[in-house]
Order: C-alpha cells, then structure tokens, then sequence
C-alpha cells in the first residue's frame, strides 16, 4: 500500500523487492552497499538493531551504516498463558516465578525475536527466570502453548489476540507502553506492576548511508503523506499495528536508542543465534 500511494506521490515507480535469507540480512547487507542515490530503500524491522549483537557474522552497524528515512509502524506483541493457566495477571506470574525459577517454560518463535527479547526484557525488570524454549515459528510453538506444555510466551498481537477472544488463552498484558487501541480492555504489563516495560515490533524506511538531506527529506514527507490516508491506517490497525509518523532525525535517534538498547539487554542474558 505505502510503496502504491509513495509511487504516486513521488511520480515515480516503486518496485518492491523481496530479498529473504538470514534473518534479514542478506537484504539489510545489499542495501548498504548501495549507491545512497535515494533510489534503492530499505523497509526494516526491529531485527535491524538487534541481528548485531546476536552474531559475529553480521557485517553491519545499524545506525552508521545506513540513513534514517522515516519509522512506519508499531505493533505490541501479547503476553499470554494457557487458558488452563492458574495465572490471571502479571503479578500471579511473578510470585510465582520468583518462588520457583526456570520452572516455567517460555516459548518464543526463535532466538532473539521479538517475541523472545519481550521474555527477556521481561525476566530482567521482573526479576524472575523462565526456561526459554525456542520454536521455528508461532506457528510451532502455538500448540504447545495451547496444552500447557509451555506455560508462558509473547507473541505477536495478532497471532495471540484471536486465540484469547477464543478463550483458548488469556491475556496477561500488552508489551507497548500504551494499550492498544484495537484491544484497549487488555492492561499494559507496565500497568500489570513492572515499570518501565516497552516494547513493541516496528519498522521503518532507511537507505544507505550518505544520503542527500534533500531527497531524505523529500521521501520522509511522501512517507508520512501515505501514512495519514485512513485506508492504510485501517489496514494496519486489523493487523495490530498503529501508524509511527515522524521525522528522519526523530528515526535515526530512535535506532540509535533501539541499538542501545539490545545490545545491552543481550549481552546482559548472553543471549547468541542458533
């Protein structure tokens, strides 16, 4: 929709080009080699400040290397139990994490996704210790949640909120800082009694480092242009998502910030890619 709407605006066309492999990799290392002529741009996602800290192998900085166009989208991810769970709330997890540690098993849909980084921002400002299991997928790891073989995970907002107003799993809290609005009666897990929990799935636009400020310019405001029509807007919020509009230096502090962030948090849990 955005590379439709960004086409027409810039009266240029825009081919989208999948380039899959490595957790992103592959396409985030093309990208920077790139000449940062505007005309070869990067839709990115969280794994773009964290796949560096994860292995040796990755040949990139996430914020040197590259140039920040404009952030696109947030989407929480949903800490859940089984519905068979004794658990009903964030805090009935932590008394009894805290009593019993590694006896509860997470699941997550692969080391050092978003869905296993929300576990473990959460055992490190909880203060708790889960036993990570990690699945090649949600898809996996879903039916092992659903019988209780795990008993605790974060996935992704819409993989998790059907199966909770289905009653096969309840809803622990949001990840985000704010509820979502497409399910504001699930409290936040800050709100559940763990201060300064946030985090949330994103993406963003980028481009090789070096790039015009004019024509960063130019792209961020046709960004932001497609960004504001509601129909993209309603498309985004039925996959539990929320518009991110702002400026390029508001991204780039952004990645910088997200950077600093993990590195921290996956040095501090020694957490490495499979």
């Amino acid at each position: 929709m955005l590379a439709d709407l960004m086409s027409k605006d810039l009266g240029q066309p825009i081919v989208v080009e999948n380039r899959a492999g490595a957790n992103g990799n592959i396409a985030t290392s093309h990208v920077a080699r790139q000449a940062p002529d505007g005309y070869t741009l990067f839709i990115t996602s969280i794994g773009h400040t964290v796949n560096p800290w994860l292995s040796e192998n990755v040949n990139y900085d996430p914020v040197k290397d590259f140039t920040a166009v404009g952030r696109i989208l947030t989407a929480p991810n949903l800490m859940v139990v089984p519905a068979s769970s004794p658990f009903n709330n964030v805090q009935e997890v932590i008394a009894f994490a805290k009593e019993n540690p590694g006896k509860l098993n997470m699941a997550s849909s692969g080391t050092g996704t978003s869905v296993h980084l929300s576990g473990e921002l959460f055992q490190k400002l909880a203060g708790v210790e889960f036993t990570h299991i990690p699945y090649k997928g949600t898809g996996s790891a879903m039916p092992d949640l659903l019988s209780g073989v795990t008993q605790v995970m974060f996935p992704n907002l819409p993989s998790a909120l059907p199966q909770v107003r289905g009653g096969n799993l309840k809803a622990m809290g949001v990840t985000s800082a704010d509820r979502f609005q497409g399910a504001s009666d699930i409290p936040t897990i800050e709100e559940g009694g763990v201060p300064g929990y946030d985090l949330s799935t994103w993406y963003g636009m980028i481009g090789p480092a070096g790039m015009d400020a004019a024509v960063v310019e130019q792209l961020n405001a046709s960004l932001q242009k497609a960004l504001s029509d509601p129909a993209v807007q309603e498309s985004m919020l039925k996959r539990g998502s929320t518009a991110a509009p702002g400026s390029s230096g508001e991204f780039e502090a952004f990645l910088e910030a997200e950077s600093k962030k993990w590195s921290q948090l996956i040095k501090d849990a020694n957490i490495k890619a499979n």
